[in-house]
């Protein structure tokens, strides 16, 4: 790969993970200052998110593997994106919000397999290249988060209260604009021609169900949904909570679990050479319910490390899970099943999961309250804790080491 490819590789990175960090991690705060939206209207407005990675492989699967270059439909779709983020700019109602944001997601979630097909048919071996590319998105949606914060100060009580924070669908719109246009000037990725015919089983993994037979993966597939349920409480609610806090900079600070599950990246295939599979797996699980414990008794004040704690914890929580997860879905599907296993996860992860997770963090939110009417946000973190320690605790005790080469992937 030559420097200019690799360069254009990256610079699609970075801004295709700029764009979803500059708005998504605000988006509670927002709705719930701005559009004075419910827990269960925030809710169905992060759903979109699930509903986008269900319809994902749809149009992946019938348009984008079969007729048009992956770059070219990554251009249009960012395109179109960057027009329905102006409109989430100037909306005023969480009705027609609602709208934008799911419209923009069906289009969004689908970009996310495009960049990675645009640069893995660049290179030679992506097991050693992918991870130098891959690793711009990451500074992505550190420097947006950075950005909001220390250099707009969008965040800040004065500017939320001001409805300063409605600029983050602006700075991402002008992203997706830059990212569309120069989507055309990447390197051309045709389409996988095939003869065959579709088959819709193949598009969402159907196919893998066989590996339900296996009474471990039947248990590590019912153990990702249950744990996605708590992950849906941090996407929804972390940042109106430390808003709420006073923690000042909440964006910005946020951006260190990104920090963190760039560096726990790195710990993940010594653990597994240490511990195996299963031990790395329940660290993850525990970390969940640690962190919501950190969030439930810490404090804006006098105990805000354990706040600051709670977020760099993120990396454990999601590599050690997520990652570690998808490396042995990998491992128990075989040649025949990879793809299949690796889209039937995801639809159960970020469909299922996080579509049951953000109605469960919606409802916590509307109906516990304290006594003057503010949320009660040490309910809405013991809760998800609680789901996180009972899944740690189910997965512990039914899953079982048997196959030691899996166990020491």
């Amino acid at each position: 790969m030559n420097t200019t490819i690799r360069i254009k590789l990256s610079v699609m990175m970075f801004l295709e993970f700029f764009i979803w960090g500059a708005w998504f991690v605000t988006l509670g705060t927002f709705l719930g200052s701005n559009l004075k939206a419910s827990g269960s209207e925030t809710a169905a407005v992060f759903s979109t998110q699930s509903w986008g990675a269900i319809i994902a492989p749809f149009i992946i699967g019938l348009i984008a593997d079969r007729y048009f270059n992956a770059e070219k439909i990554l251009g249009i779709l960012h395109l179109a994106g960057a027009f329905l983020m102006y409109q989430m700019y100037q909306s005023e109602d969480v009705g027609m919000f609602y709208a934008y944001v799911l419209s923009y997601m069906v289009l969004y979630m689908p970009t996310l397999a495009l960049v990675n097909s645009v640069a893995f048919n660049q290179m030679k071996d992506a097991e050693k290249e992918f991870a130098n590319i891959r690793v711009w998105g990451t500074i992505g949606w550190i420097l947006a988060g950075l950005s909001i914060s220390f250099l707009f100060h969008w965040d800040s009580v004065e500017a939320v209260s001001n409805g300063l924070l409605k600029n983050t669908f602006l700075l991402a719109g002008i992203a997706a604009l830059v990212l569309g246009l120069l989507s055309f000037s990447l390197p051309k990725t045709p389409p996988k021609v095939s003869d065959g015919k579709i088959k819709i089983a193949d598009i969402i993994g159907l196919d893998a169900l066989k590996l339900l037979k296996d009474k471990n993966f039947l248990i590590f597939f019912i153990s990702s949904i249950l744990i996605c349920i708590p992950l849906a409480f941090y996407y929804q609610n972390a940042h109106p909570f430390l808003t709420a806090a006073g923690i000042e900079n909440p964006t910005g600070k946020m951006a260190i679990g990104q920090i963190s599950e760039a560096l726990f990246l790195l710990f993940i295939p010594v653990f597994f050479a240490r511990f195996g599979f299963k031990k790395t797996i329940l660290v993850g699980m525990l970390a969940w319910a640690i962190r919501y414990v950190l969030f439930a008794y810490g404090n804006g004040t006098d105990l805000s490390f354990m706040l600051i704690l709670g977020i760099a914890l993120h990396g454990i929580c999601y590599d050690f899970f997520f990652v570690s997860g998808q490396i042995y879905t990998n491992s128990k599907a075989g040649e025949k099943y990879k793809s299949a296993a690796q889209g039937l996860i995801t639809l159960a992860t970020y469909g299922i999961g996080m579509l049951i997770g953000f109605a469960v963090a919606g409802w916590i939110t509307d109906n516990y309250k304290t006594l003057d009417g503010a949320i009660n946000w040490q309910m809405v973190w013991i809760i998800p804790a609680g789901i996180a320690f009972a899944v740690f605790l189910i997965f512990a005790l039914l899953f079982q080491d048997k196959n030691k080469a899996v166990n020491e992937i």
